[in-house]
């Protein structure tokens, strides 16, 4: 049985490559995609790889996956500082969810260090640009095969 993996991308992450370079770095989130098609074979993970504007619909997407992926990799944007509706829907199911970031939180505005997600997320990686989505898979595998 192949383990399944949903990755998940919030808002204005569609524009990578051309929105704030300087912070989020030249990558398109298509070339991300590709990174993730590819670490994912390497390590015989299956993916579904989304991105929305739209908060309900990564709460949908959250909820729906409980039923059908192992893990949620996620990139919530902005919604990471203000979505409690997005921290209930995690912590309302049982898959394991990986936060993510390209940028460090930490060291950017005071109104980005604080994270509902990581209320609920098991852990995170931040601040290595579209490295961290290969690094994100293989700790994601790493947290499931441990748990089996």
């Amino acid at each position: 049985m192949t383990t399944r993996i949903l990755i998940l991308n919030g808002p204005n992450l569609n524009l990578l490559g051309t929105r704030q370079p300087e912070v989020y770095g030249h990558t398109s989130l298509t070339d991300i995609h590709q990174s993730c098609t590819d670490t994912a074979a390497e390590l015989g993970l299956m993916i579904d790889f989304r991105q929305s504007n739209h908060e309900g619909e990564l709460v949908d997407w959250i909820q729906d996956a409980r039923h059908s992926f192992d893990g949620i990799i996620l990139n919530a944007g902005a919604y990471t500082h203000t979505s409690v509706a997005i921290m209930d829907a995690i912590g309302s199911i049982d898959t394991p969810v990986l936060e993510l970031h390209l940028s460090n939180i930490h060291q950017r505005e005071t109104f980005r260090h604080t994270s509902y997600i990581s209320k609920v997320a098991f852990g995170m990686i931040c601040g290595l640009g579209a490295a961290g989505y290969p690094l994100a898979l293989r700790a994601i595998k790493a947290r499931l095969d441990a748990a089996k």
